[in-house]
């Protein structure tokens, strides 16, 4: 027995009657029927919004992804002009320190204030929640970087500038000759540095220059300043101490006579003493020091009002030659 479809109607061939009789389905036959088609359809939207969640983007997921994609690209942009930004940076910070803070004789700013960043990670724990959080920490710690060696920088710059402001009256101040007249450097008797103590016969360290001379010998002040001390000092005799402003002092000793008392202002060349042979000597002379920052620096790097490039290697011969100090 053979049925057929038409339609939604179905019939079946009745070989006896040799035609087709209509079938009537019956309510469970519908309602398997309907219940067919509707698992059909269920599973065929199942299907298809799989595809669509994993498969297919939505527009507002394209739209995102595009985002993202052109934030990373300009992270990296950004991390580039970061590096280049640092470098240019770095070389700002190399001039000032190796150059326009040498000139004015500036104290060096310490690398590990120049270089500090910003310690701990938690600073930047919520980034690391977010994609590509190598690329954005890593963006963000070099511009926090950046942000503060320019304020570093910048604050040097200032100082540098107020300095350039001042520098007439610096020079003024600054010691730039020699203490006595020693034009033909025969007076240079021994230089700073290590040398032997005259007494104890020792090596010993020389924290200023000797300059041999009469008694009598006049005695010059080597830059604008203010007398600070005129009296007796154990070991340097009769004593005199200029402070010259701009973290420097200058030091006489040995001297036979004042000729200038304290609180008094002294210009460069003025005569504040004569050379003796006071205090620990073992010869008339005069003792020379120059202090920057209250460190004991070398007087022979402030002749140079005095002396020629050629005269200034002639005296620093002279000086390492005599090997023993005066005093």
């Amino acid at each position: 027995m053979k049925l057929f479809k038409s339609r939604k109607t179905y019939y079946r061939y009745n070989p006896n009657t040799l035609d087709y009789e209509r079938v009537y389905p019956s309510a469970k036959d519908r309602i398997f029927s309907v219940l067919r088609h509707l698992s059909t359809g269920i599973a065929f939207g199942i299907a298809t919004f799989f595809v669509m969640m994993y498969v297919i983007d939505s527009p507002r997921e394209s739209r995102l992804q595009k985002e993202n994609r052109l934030l990373q690209t300009q992270y990296e942009v950004l991390d580039l002009r970061l590096n280049n930004a640092m470098e240019i940076l770095d070389d700002i910070q190399q001039r000032d320190e190796n150059l326009y803070r040498a000139i004015f004789q500036a104290e060096s700013i310490p690398e590990s204030i120049r270089k500090s960043g910003f310690g701990g990670t938690n600073r930047y724990k919520q980034l690391m929640e977010a994609s590509n959080s190598e690329l954005v920490v890593s963006t963000t710690r070099k511009m926090d970087m950046l942000r503060k060696q320019l304020y570093v920088q910048s604050n040097s710059l200032e100082e540098l500038i107020e300095m350039g402001k001042n520098q007439e009256e610096r020079m003024k101040c600054i010691p730039a000759i020699q203490p006595i007249s020693n034009k033909d450097l025969k007076q240079t008797a021994s230089g700073y540095g290590m040398r032997i103590d005259p007494v104890y016969r020792t090596p010993h360290f020389h924290s200023g220059m000797d300059f041999s001379a009469k008694i009598g010998t006049e005695i010059y002040a080597t830059g604008d300043g203010k007398v600070i001390y005129s009296a007796w000092k154990q070991g340097y005799g009769n004593c005199v101490i200029i402070d010259h402003g701009y973290d420097f002092q200058t030091l006489y000793g040995h001297m036979s006579k004042y000729k200038v008392r304290v609180g008094q202002r002294v210009t460069r060349g003025q005569v504040i003493g004569e050379v003796g042979n006071t205090g620990k000597s073992t010869g008339p002379h005069l003792h020379y020091e120059v202090i920057v920052r209250g460190r004991y620096d070398n007087p022979a790097k402030y002749y140079y009002m005095d002396l020629t490039p050629e005269e200034y290697d002639r005296m620093i011969q002279i000086a390492e030659n005599h090997g023993q100090v005066m005093d």
